[in-house]
């Protein structure tokens, strides 16, 4: 095992969306086998497109985003697994042309129950105006319920058999469920909701798919980042989201930036992190929440996004022009929580969907709109910035990825 190592970082700079997929998969795709991606945060609400040279597509939860190119994936201890929804999307990845990929479980790793995904929905749907912007797969209450220790259900605890998890699934359809909505303030279930959360079809599907998720999966600690010759670490959601720095309520129960991979690299033995920060051409933001300067419809006719479509609880995709100065600021905060943790970086940034942008772009810097082709928006963020690399896309798929 060889110590002193370095890997990729792919973080998000804004509210999500923004190329973590292309990037993971470019970082981690030429290694092939020989690499292997660790999901640092989020659960099974991310999805990080990516589309390979040969016309694959996929949308990663999961999975590591390196993993049509047979990349491992590694789910760390602040990954929330939901089993249900790991099989789902292992029987799409057969269809892509990946049969087995080769997943491993920190059995710290949080588990998504779908009494979770329940209160979740329940929830949103009673704020109606005042959602908070929520995906609905129940990540947030995941977080929130594992803070309880009798409630709480991780990957290890999977392994302790049927009889184990169908107790402390009544444990939670009985006890947990409703203090958690009381204390919420929620009115209770409807007549359909409570039929859902009585069902005990749905505790033996849960146990089920526990069974085939432990079967499909290999529990490992951090240190089998170092089995492999290219470690990339894929965030989930983005910097705007961060639930210490994101405009509260609008946030997601996680640190979104380098802190938790930190954590990772500490744990693994991994002495460098290359950060890689993402954005798109222009801002995005699906889901309720403030969004500055926010257009009333997208910027740019070349603009396709057929992953973050219309759904209940997000509604449609949101639009507005790249702010570098806000871009700046929160980058170079997140860099800066990596100063004193004794682990090198270097910071770098991707600007991905420049080829729906046409031939001239806008965006604000320095308190300005700013208008001209690409290639002035990327002199601006290499100025805003002063990234060790640019990298820019051009397309959907790693070959669409090159330094600026």
């Amino acid at each position: 095992m060889q110590m002193g190592r370095r890997a990729h970082v792919v973080i998000g700079a804004g509210y999500g969306d923004e190329g973590k997929g292309l990037m993971t998969d470019h970082h981690g795709a030429p290694a092939g086998t020989e690499a292997i991606v660790a999901r640092f945060n989020g659960g099974a609400q991310a999805g990080h497109t990516v589309t390979t040279p040969d016309g694959r597509r996929h949308v990663f939860s999961h999975f590591g985003s390196a993993t049509l190119a047979g990349g491992a994936t590694f789910l760390a201890r602040d990954f929330a697994c939901h089993p249900q929804l790991f099989l789902k999307e292992a029987a799409l990845l057969q269809r892509a042309g990946s049969a087995k990929p080769v997943v491993y479980v920190d059995p710290r790793a949080m588990i998504t129950t779908p009494y979770d995904m329940l209160v979740n929905q329940l929830l949103e749907r009673r704020r109606g105006d005042g959602r908070h912007g929520s995906c609905g797969l129940g990540f947030g209450e995941t977080v929130q319920r594992c803070l309880d220790p009798v409630h709480a259900l991780h990957a290890g605890d999977l392994a302790k058999g049927d009889g184990f998890l169908l107790h402390r699934l009544e444990r939670l359809r009985s006890d947990y469920l409703p203090r958690r909505l009381a204390a919420l303030g929620a009115r209770g279930p409807t007549e359909e909701e409570n039929a859902m959360i009585q069902s005990d079809a749905l505790m033996e599907d849960f146990v089920a798919a526990a069974a085939q998720f432990c079967a499909m999966t290999s529990p490992a600690s951090p240190s089998i980042l170092l089995d492999y010759r290219r470690i990339v670490m894929e965030g989930a959601q983005g910097l705007l989201l961060d639930q210490v720095r994101g405009e509260f309520p609008y946030v997601t129960r996680s640190c979104t930036g380098v802190r938790n991979a930190l954590v990772l690299a500490r744990e693994a033995g991994i002495a460098t992190l290359d950060l890689s920060y993402c954005s798109r051409a222009y801002l995005t933001r699906h889901g309720a929440g403030p969004l500055a300067r926010e257009l009333p419809a997208q910027p740019y006719a070349g603009i396709r996004d057929d992953t973050n479509l219309r759904n209940e609880f997000q509604g449609a995709l949101r639009f507005a022009h790249l702010d570098l100065d806000l871009l700046a600021h929160s980058i170079q905060s997140d860099h800066g929580d990596a100063r004193g943790s004794g682990i090198a970086t270097t910071l770098s940034l991707a600007l991905t969907c420049l080829d729906q942008v046409g031939e001239s772009v806008a965006w604000y810097g320095v308190g300005e709109k700013h208008e001209a082709a690409p290639e002035g928006l990327l002199d601006a963020a290499r100025h805003a910035l002063t990234p060790v690399a640019l990298y820019a896309s051009h397309g959907p798929t790693r070959d669409d990825v090159s330094l600026a």
